[in-house]
């Protein structure tokens, strides 16, 4: 089995809130190995699950002996720059402002409004009437990344 995919399934194992989820794990090639695991949650997760699961999976990967040598362990939420990977975190972020990279290059940026399987929904200014707000639908399969930005209102 893949190293990627047993730390997967390791970090999987030790949430023990169903709304929380991994979103990806990361592995450098450089020594001493870097691993982050990225969690996230319907409703955010806190610090404390996120060092609970990073305690666990270390003493997985020591008694289990999966990492040769020295390494660094991470657990954390993706940072505010990371592009959104499942839609599960769609959810999670519905109400908050989005900038969406669709395939052809373009951006689109707007209050995140819906989700269902095949799109999202946001609410973004009119190209005509900058003042009117108007609903744009994208489909996932157009989506390149989505990315949550900060706003300070």
């Amino acid at each position: 089995m893949e190293l990627v995919q047993k730390i997967r399934e390791l970090a999987e194992s030790h949430l023990s809130d169903p709304n929380h989820f991994l979103v990806d794990v990361l592995i450098s090639k450089y020594k001493p190995t870097k691993i982050v695991v990225q969690l996230d949650g319907d409703k955010g997760i806190s610090i404390d699950s996120c060092a609970e699961v990073s305690r666990k999976l270390s003493e997985d990967l020591e008694s289990q002996n999966l990492i040769e040598g020295a390494y660094n362990l991470e657990v954390g939420t993706p940072g505010l720059d990371v592009p959104l990977k499942m839609k599960r975190q769609y959810f999670a972020n519905v109400g908050r402002t989005v900038k969406v990279q669709v395939k052809s290059k373009s951006y689109h940026e707007g209050k995140l409004l819906e989700i269902t399987e095949e799109r999202i929904v946001i609410e973004t200014p009119s190209k005509e009437k900058k003042k009117e707000l108007i609903k744009m639908e994208i489909l996932f399969s157009d989506i390149e990344k989505t990315i949550v930005t900060v706003s300070f209102n």
